[in-house]
C-alpha cells in the first residue's frame, strides 16, 4: 500500500482524515495564495490543491508516495472571501454573508509519481441574519480569524448556518466522500485502525 502524506497545516484536514481511518504524514509545504488575474473561484481552488499536493510530492521521499492536497474558498457573487486581514474585514464579511445564501468551493488534489488527479466539490450554504453584536462578540472568540469566509462552520459559527445543501466535510476543508475514492483509486486505505 502506498504511504500518504497530508501537504496541509489544517488541523481540521487531519481530523478529517483521522475520522474515516487513514493513516498518513505530514508534509509542510509553501504555496502562494493570491489568485490570478481574471481568474475564476473554481478554477483558483483547484489550482492551489494541485501547487499544494506537487510541492507535497517534491518533498516526499518515498518513490511510492501519495500527497493528498486541498484548498477551501468561500465565494459570495463570484468574489472570493479569504481569511480575514483584520477586525474590520471579518465584519465587513459576515454582514455580507448576513441573510444570504454563498458557495464553499473545496478542491481536492491527489498527486503521485502517475500524475495529479483534482476534484472540484460545490455546496451552498445559507445564513441566518447576523446581528452586528454577534458578529463583534464572533470575532471576539478569536474563531474567524484564520478562516475563509470569516467562519467556521464546525465551530461557533454554526450558530449562523440556517442551510446546507452540499457536502459538511467539503465546507469543514476536505470532502471527505470524494477524498476516499481518490484514495481508493490510487490504492490507499481507509477505515483502517492505525489512522494517526
Amino acid at each position: 500500500m502506498p504511504a500518504l502524506f497530508l501537504a496541509s497545516a489544517s488541523p481540521r484536514r487531519r481530523e478529517l482524515l483521522r475520522q474515516i481511518g487513514v493513516p498518513f504524514s505530514l508534509l509542510s509545504v509553501s504555496v502562494d495564495e493570491t489568485p490570478d488575474s481574471n481568474e475564476t473561484p473554481e478554477v483558483y481552488v483547484q489550482r492551489l490543491a494541485r501547487e499544494k499536493a506537487l510541492a507535497g510530492l517534491a518533498l516526499a521521499d518515498d518513490a511510492s508516495a501519495c500527497v493528498l492536497g486541498a484548498d477551501t474558498t468561500v465565494v459570495l457573487d463570484q468574489i472570493i472571501l479569504g481569511k480575514p486581514a483584520d477586525r474590520a474585514e471579518a465584519l465587513a464579511t459576515l454582514e455580507a454573508l448576513s441573510g444570504r445564501e454563498h458557495e464553499v468551493m473545496t478542491a481536492v488534489a491527489l498527486a503521485s509519481q502517475s500524475g495529479c488527479v483534482v476534484r472540484l466539490v460545490t455546496s451552498r450554504v445559507r445564513f441566518r441574519a447576523i446581528r452586528r453584536d454577534e458578529a463583534e462578540a464572533y470575532w471576539a472568540s478569536g474563531e474567524p480569524q484564520d478562516k475563509a469566509g470569516s467562519y467556521a462552520i464546525q465551530g461557533w459559527g454554526a450558530v449562523f448556518v440556517s442551510a446546507l445543501e452540499g457536502s459538511y466535510s467539503g465546507v469543514v476543508g476536505l470532502p471527505l466522500c470524494e477524498t476516499a475514492q481518490l484514495l481508493d483509486a490510487h490504492g490507499v486505505a481507509y477505515w483502517t485502525k492505525s489512522s494517526v
